[in-house]
């Protein structure tokens, strides 16, 4: 009778620890929706209006969100804005370094090359989202807010390009530093090259700044 009554409270014990999990999920889960809901809403209106004419107020509404709930997430639109940029612009990062290691490429330049050219032909058939990032590029790899947004297993351009450095030998004696660099370049430049076509557009612009990207890898590489 007592290991009968034992076992039957270590197995009701377990049952509640299952059950307190399960509902810890489900609040976990429902919170992750709510902000993806309000990430996309925003995304959407921030294109569409612009941020100085999208309110909090027509975030929630059109994302079905109580309007106490938005500052569970942030602190107000522009912080909502700031991941968003972060966010967004790392998408492209992850998008294009998925293509490049499809497939195989003797050069560095080669294939960070190939990663900035497929980021600018995709933010050319988006302009929307090309005028909402404008020139702040760099946050997808540099910003503190995509702590909890992203995958902390994915390896992104800065672990590829450090970890290929390393690799290859080559001899960058401070090779984030040179990514940045080139991230910099790019995210200053074609904004205005696609939007302005200054101080060329974007096809006649590409050789110059690729050529660019090249010195800053490959005259380092040849010593």
């Amino acid at each position: 009778m007592t290991f009968y009554f034992e076992e039957h409270t270590i197995n009701a014990k377990g049952s509640v620890k299952m059950a307190i999990q399960e509902i810890k999920s489900k609040i976990n889960d429902n919170k992750h929706e709510k902000e993806r809901k309000l990430l996309n809403t925003a995304l959407r209106l921030f294109t569409e209006k612009g941020i100085k004419k999208t309110s909090i107020q027509d975030i929630v509404h059109d994302a079905g969100i109580a309007k106490g709930t938005f500052y569970l997430y942030f602190k107000d639109k522009y912080e909502l804005q700031d991941v968003l940029l972060a966010k967004t612009s790392h998408e492209f990062f992850s998008n294009a370094c998925k293509e490049a290691n499809k497939y195989h490429f003797d050069r560095l330049d080669d294939k960070i090359i190939f990663i900035i050219d497929s980021i600018i032909d995709a933010l050319i058939t988006r302009p929307n989202i090309l005028k909402f990032i404008q020139k702040n590029l760099s946050l997808g790899l540099y910003s503190e807010k995509l702590t909890d947004l992203l995958d902390s297993e994915e390896l992104g351009i800065k672990e590829l390009f450090i970890n290929e450095v390393k690799e290859k030998d080559i001899p960058l004696e401070y090779p984030e530093m040179t990514l940045f660099m080139i991230i910099e370049l790019v995210s200053s430049t074609v904004f205005t090259s696609i939007v302005e076509k200054q101080p060329l557009p974007i096809e006649e612009f590409k050789p110059h700044l690729y050529k660019t990207i090249r010195l800053l890898i490959s005259e380092k590489v040849e010593k």
